[in-house]
């Protein structure tokens, strides 16, 4: 038998169940992963540093970082909000449904695939709920 837990102990434990902490935990992950894909996409990209108008010169050590910490910020800045967005929205369905299963997740990237596609219409907003929702199922399907 364990011993008793502690106001401080329970406090924190549902600090860390709370989605407030689940939904930054994804974030701050989502921005590393995110950035680390963005570094390496432009690692293997052979226009990095490339002026369109002048697409002969070479470009300087300078412009192809500058290129490189651009994308990398852009790549971070996506994967951090889509992170966030699942994480929040599959907490909160969680929380609603009662149970922890492999649903929450899909219908989770349904909301999150979405919202996302909703920019470009309805439409692309269906076919993004359809995708992230597929994805997410695959990807709880292989976990669990």
């Amino acid at each position: 038998t364990s011993p008793p837990k502690s106001d401080e102990q329970k406090m924190i434990e549902r600090g860390m169940e709370s989605c407030t902490f689940k939904s930054l935990l994804a974030c701050v992950g989502g921005f590393v992963l995110g950035g680390a894909f963005g570094i390496f996409t432009a690692g293997i990209d052979t226009n990095v540093g490339i002026d369109p108008k002048h697409p002969l010169r070479t470009p300087t050590a300078r412009e192809v970082l500058k290129d490189m910490g651009q994308r990398e910020m852009s790549y971070a800045k996506n994967f951090a909000i889509v992170g966030a967005m699942f994480s929040c929205t599959e907490c909160i369905i969680e929380s609603h449904r009662g149970k922890s299963d492999w649903q929450n997740a899909v219908y989770s990237g349904c909301v999150t695939g979405g919202a996302i596609g909703f920019r470009a219409g309805l439409k692309a907003g269906v076919l993004g709920c359809r995708g992230f929702a597929a994805f997410s199922a695959a990807i709880e399907y292989y976990l669990r």
